[in-house]
């Protein structure tokens, strides 16, 4: 629990780095909220899969490069990682040379609120579907999840990434962020497709999950 909870620091300390340095100041509003937002959300899913899912934390807690990893998986989630943080820092510039005002104050509330769901989608994902790595592959005893936000759509977990990708570049205040963020939303399609590839053939039963669920990540949309 102590390599975790260090973990966890390191990462927020890398993040308040990205926002604040960019910004060149330390009055930044924006910056601050996203991470309070997400120390105290961090650490809070943290503790729960500790007590709750010993497993899961130690899978979400592993190298985004692993050895049963699709191979494709590796080169695009290490892009996702280069590009999201070049993103966030890019993001603090941007609000910092329109003087932190270029997105009104009620829609940087959206953002943070956004942002919350966010947590809250990650943690209800997390206790319906305790194979829920951050990585693509197939783990030993794997089965198919269909209760809880799967039984709405089949990627919860990208579902409430959306809401992030949406919700931070209006809470950092950044317009060309959020214009952005399109780029980001493609991706993680792009991997859905692939990943769905994947459990259909190697993955017993998600063909037929498929089929009485019909959405990835939108009711209705798609």
């Amino acid at each position: 629990m102590v390599k975790v909870t260090l973990q966890l620091v390191v990462w927020t300390a890398i993040m308040a780095a990205m926002i604040l340095w960019p910004a060149g100041t330390l009055a930044y509003p924006g910056g601050w909220a996203f991470l309070a937002l997400f120390g105290i959300g961090g650490l809070a899913i943290t503790l729960w899969l500790a007590k709750r899912n010993p497993r899961l934390l130690r899978e979400r807690m592993g190298s985004p490069v692993q050895r049963d990893q699709k191979p494709w998986d590796r080169i695009w989630l290490t892009l996702f990682i280069v590009l999201f943080c070049a993103w966030m820092i890019f993001m603090s510039w941007d609000a910092a040379r329109t003087g932190f005002t270029a997105v009104p104050v009620w829609l940087q509330v959206v953002g943070g609120v956004l942002t919350v769901l966010y947590l809250l989608g990650v943690w209800w994902t997390f206790r319906e579907n305790t194979f829920a790595a951050p990585v693509v592959k197939i783990q030993e005893d794997q089965r198919v999840i269909d209760t809880g936000p799967y039984a709405i759509v089949r990627h919860p977990m990208y579902t409430s990434a959306l809401l992030l990708i949406v919700g931070l570049p209006l809470l950092l205040g950044s317009w060309i962020g959020l214009a952005m963020s399109v780029v980001f939303i493609l991706g993680i399609a792009w991997r859905t497709l692939h990943e769905e590839g994947a459990l259909r053939a190697e993955l017993k039963g998600y063909d037929e999950y498929a089929a009485r669920v019909r959405y990835r990540f939108i009711p209705s949309v798609w």
